[in-house]
């Protein structure tokens, strides 16, 4: 089955194949782009073939859509898996796919809820992708169905977590008790990257995410969630003629703080951090309505000055508004006044400060210094150690307001900018 992968393969990868088929529970883990998904897969390949017919053959992933994204798509490529490929079939959207002749199948696990979908049944062979997204529990329950015998395999992925995650904890720490294998991974066992992409990887991640997805560290979020931000180089006085405008991201706030953060696309290809309405009842003593702050938000884009064009050009329509998805009613009091292009903004907590990361880190993004409320903020947010410490990835929820409207913007039209970045530019400056 080696010989029908067109990619090379290095010693690591080849070593962990050979190595995992004797392994009850076998995990690899480390950087991005390290070659440890593609192993694992040849690895999971060979097992199916050896699966008995007693018992279920699953992958798992957090939802189906990374199931598809993430295993079955790069199972499919004759560019990964050569003629290999052939032997995988699936409809989007089914919870089966046809893997050499066997049928697999495809469990989503974003909750604890997800175990109720595997009790009962029996297992032959499982393939957990992204094993620390995984609720502890389904993994518990997942173990007790692997009965089939010694015949029985569990293979699963992962990036590194925090050092106290339970994967960590209960499993790597303890893997001659628990039977697990454990091969670790870095950029450097994947023989089939290049230099060039090598350098944007390292360049797409900063701080905390830099250290676990580029180095493989099991490291705890500590500090300035955004210790990339650089005063120098992320804040401006002048802005470019900006040539589209590409989003506002709004934080909804009654008792505390309402900020919303107008990010423009520059003829410079960067993006700009261009203006920030905000209001803080506390300090104004009034708290507003949802129709107050809807005419204050038209008031505001109404009058923010259009750089680079000529006299004092006034007004903008941003192509998206992207509001906190918990703020139902103001996103209806919007609709009601017909403001167009209104969304609920995309609140993965930590992908989205992910994305704001890699703009600031990459340099593309740069703020007006007029945004007064997000730039005394984003110095100051920070991980919340005490969650840190039980296993937990969360800043804390102070002083964030502007930071978060700022993240909504950013994340919601990340497949948008990710593009811009000029990685070659972002290495010069960092260095």
């Amino acid at each position: 089955m080696l010989r029908d992968v067109p990619l090379p393969l290095s010693d690591a990868q080849i070593g962990s194949i050979v190595e995992s088929q004797d392994a009850f529970l076998a995990l690899w883990s480390g950087a991005v782009s390290s070659g440890k998904t593609i192993a694992s897969l040849i690895a999971f390949l060979v097992r199916v073939t050896l699966a008995p017919d007693l018992g279920l053959i699953v992958i798992i992933g957090r939802t189906l859509q990374t199931i598809e994204r993430n295993i079955l798509d790069p199972l499919q490529s004759t560019h990964l898996f050569g003629p290999l490929a052939k032997h995988v079939h699936h409809t989007t959207g089914s919870t089966t796919a046809v893997i050499l002749g066997r049928t697999v199948h495809l469990i989503g696990a974003s909750d604890a809820r997800a175990e109720g979908r595997i009790r009962g049944s029996t297992i032959a062979l499982a393939y957990v992708d992204e094993a620390t997204l995984v609720p502890q529990p389904f993994w518990m329950m997942l173990l007790s169905r692997l009965r089939v015998g010694d015949k029985s395999r569990l293979l699963a992925t992962t990036n590194p977590d925090g050092p106290f995650h339970w994967l960590r904890k209960d499993f790597i720490l303890r893997a001659a008790d628990v039977g697990l294998s454990h091969w670790h991974f870095t950029l450097d066992d994947n023989p089939s990257l290049d230099p060039n992409n090598v350098a944007r990887l390292k360049r797409q991640y900063t701080g905390l995410w830099y250290r676990r997805f580029i180095l493989g560290d099991w490291c705890l979020a500590q500090g300035a969630v955004y210790d990339m931000f650089d005063e120098d180089r992320n804040v401006v006085d002048l802005l470019p003629y900006i040539k589209r405008w590409t989003a506002v991201g709004i934080d909804y706030g009654t008792v505390n703080p309402f900020s919303a953060v107008l990010i423009g696309h520059g003829e410079d290809n960067h993006l700009y951090a261009v203006s920030e309405y905000r209001y803080d009842s506390v300090r104004s003593f009034r708290q507003q309505t949802d129709a107050q702050y809807s005419a204050d938000v038209r008031n505001w884009l109404a009058n923010v000055r259009r750089p680079g064009e000529q006299g004092a050009a006034r007004g903008v329509r941003p192509a998206w508004i992207f509001v906190d998805p918990s703020a139902a009613s103001f996103m209806n009091q919007l609709w009601s006044e017909k403001v167009p292009n209104i969304a609920p903004a995309v609140n993965d907590v930590l992908d989205g400060i992910r994305s704001v990361g890699v703009a600031l880190g990459s340099g593309l993004l740069r703020i007006h210094r007029s945004c007064e409320g997000l730039l005394g903020e984003l110095p100051g947010y920070a991980w919340d150690e005490k969650a840190a410490e039980r296993g937990e990835d969360k800043p804390l929820k102070l002083e964030d307001h502007s930071a978060d409207a700022l993240r909504y913007a950013l994340h919601s039209t990340a497949h948008e900018w990710r593009g811009l970045i000029d990685y070659e530019e972002a290495t010069g400056a960092a260095a």
